[in-house]
């Protein structure tokens, strides 16, 4: 299972969502996906915070992106907007898509989605791509992911 696991990863495969795509697709109740994406974004804050603490930035930053992504995927699974329409039509996610979704949920929420995306993407970027960011530099932004995070929350869960 490591061997196939590690192969998909090596082929762009993310095979979070695949797994995820295959629960959707058995169990019939979107409710039960957007939860599941909601429990993973707060594991991977959890995560960033615990790397944070460890002084490194560069995980940290890769777990808060990997946060605010399930955020924006849950959200949009939520609103049934037309970017998770065409990812569940495509079978896979892309960055574009996920770019398309902030706007679209931006506009329906509020701008804590942008704000919370932004964060999280540039600290992706500059923080995990790049690794140019300290723990001290990328604080701010996990912090705008957490609010991102606990926004959903109240909004998944009502």
């Amino acid at each position: 299972m490591e061997r196939l696991i590690r192969m998909a990863v090596e082929r762009g495969i993310n095979v979070e969502d695949l797994i995820i795509n295959a629960i959707r697709n058995v169990s019939g109740d979107p409710t039960e996906v957007v939860k599941l994406r909601l429990e993973l974004a707060k594991v991977y804050l959890s995560e960033a915070r615990g790397y944070m603490g460890r002084g490194d930035a560069v995980q940290a930053s890769e777990r808060a992106y990997r946060a605010a992504e399930n955020v924006i995927k849950a959200l949009a699974e939520k609103y049934n907007t037309p970017e998770h329409q065409q990812a569940v039509r495509e079978g896979r996610w892309h960055i574009d898509l996920l770019i398309k979704a902030v706007t679209t949920l931006s506009n329906k929420l509020g701008h804590w989605v942008s704000i919370g995306w932004a964060s999280a993407f540039l600290i992706y970027d500059m923080g995990f791509h790049e690794a140019k960011l300290t723990v001290d530099a990328i604080t701010g932004y996990i912090d705008e992911v957490e609010k991102m995070v606990r926004e959903a929350e109240k909004v998944l869960m009502h």
